[in-house]
């Protein structure tokens, strides 16, 4: 179950420089796929039992952990990260920690679905990691309180059994746990502090929820959306593309290094299941000169279907939230939106509803996976 180059042990103290210079981390199998504890997508760390050095809500944030080793409060070092203080055991004859003691944390995510893999980053904490790591799962409708999840009846399931890790290392887990999940319980042994945690997964809607909106985004990342494939993705990733709310700065959409050939660049989309598309937003918010300069967009229904023009190419402006009305519905389950010759865009919104197939193939689905 665990991905492999698999890490132990202390990481050396902090010697000055760069603190990510030792950092060991490897390339999983898993990080391409959406991170469903996105706090973009509303996941947040509902609870956790101890965070006396630091927040639980850390867990969550954005981007690689910080360090700043001057960085000391009245509680002692401050860490970008969850950290619990020192367990001990009951008396002086037995001063150390019971083998089940453990601290823990529940994890809402922001988009229930299929989980396929898991980081659990000790970034910085390197000699005050967890021994090891334990995680969970739950599915719970609605939305549970702390106290509703850690009711005895909730069924949970291990996802990552207790499994030694090691500091200052991104800690990789595979997942093939096969259903829809909503909420995790992180658990670490006996105690210490992680970084961050990413939960890499299939984003699994409900189909009652879409059929109740009628006409939505049918691309967006929390409704099921997924980028298949992109030419490029070398100043940010184009998953961007489909995140919630508007670009709120330039790395925070799609943008392709400078071509210096004839060439194009690409997105190719999974829409959430086949669809009836109305119109569509093409968004270059915070791109000013760097926008792509034309855009158009193909449609196919199938995989390998042939693809029909849904948008012809388009010129685009920097800085501009761009606006389709189709004169008649298009239907299909993949999109590709190419871009010429190069730059980016911060936003797709494709909107539109399922057809009857799609949505009874997305409630089989559902379904199946115990939603």
């Amino acid at each position: 179950m665990t991905a492999t180059p698999h890490f132990t042990g202390d990481a050396s103290p902090y010697a000055g420089g760069d603190p990510y210079a030792d950092y060991r981390t490897a390339d999983f199998p898993f990080t391409h796929l959406v991170d469903l504890a996105d706090r973009r997508l509303g996941a947040g760390v509902i609870a956790a039992n101890d965070e006396f050095f630091a927040e639980r809500e850390n867990l969550l944030k954005p981007g690689p952990a910080e360090f700043d080793p001057e960085h000391f409060g009245h509680k002692g070092k401050i860490m970008d990260g969850w950290e619990t203080r020192r367990r001990r055991g009951v008396s002086g004859d037995e001063p150390h920690p019971a083998d089940e003691d453990h601290d823990w944390a529940l994890v809402r995510l922001g988009a229930p679905g299929v989980i396929r893999g898991l980081v659990v980053d000790t970034a910085h904490f390197r000699g005050n990691y967890p021994q090891s790591v334990s995680v969970e799962a739950a599915s719970l409708p609605g939305s549970p309180s702390p106290e509703d999840l850690l009711a005895p009846d909730v069924k949970w399931t291990t996802l990552v059994p207790r499994t030694a890790v090691g500091g200052h290392a991104a800690n990789g887990f595979a997942v093939d746990a096969g259903q829809r999940f909503t909420h995790l319980r992180v658990n670490q042994h006996p105690d210490g502090g992680i970084a961050r945690l990413r939960v890499h997964g299939e984003v699994v809607p409900d189909p009652a929820w879409l059929a109740a909106l009628g006409t939505f985004d049918l691309v967006a990342l929390e409704n099921g959306g997924e980028v298949e494939d992109a030419s490029d993705r070398f100043y940010s990733p184009a998953t961007n593309t489909i995140a919630p709310g508007r670009s709120r700065k330039m790395d925070d959409g799609w943008e392709t290094r400078r071509r210096r050939d004839k060439g194009n660049d690409w997105i190719r989309y999974r829409l959430v299941e086949q669809s009836e598309i109305r119109a569509v937003e093409i968004d270059t918010a915070y791109l000013k000169g760097n926008a792509a300069g034309w855009a158009q967009i193909s449609v196919s229904d199938g995989e390998g279907g042939e693809p029909a023009e849904l948008l012809p190419r388009t010129r685009l402006q920097p800085d501009t939230n761009h606006r389709f009305v189709l004169p008649d519905p298009v239907r299909g389950t993949h999109v590709r939106i190419d871009i010429f010759p190069d730059g980016g865009i911060s936003r797709l919104r494709l909107f539109g509803s399922l057809t009857e197939q799609g949505a009874a193939r997305l409630a089989n689905r559902h379904e199946a996976l115990g939603g």
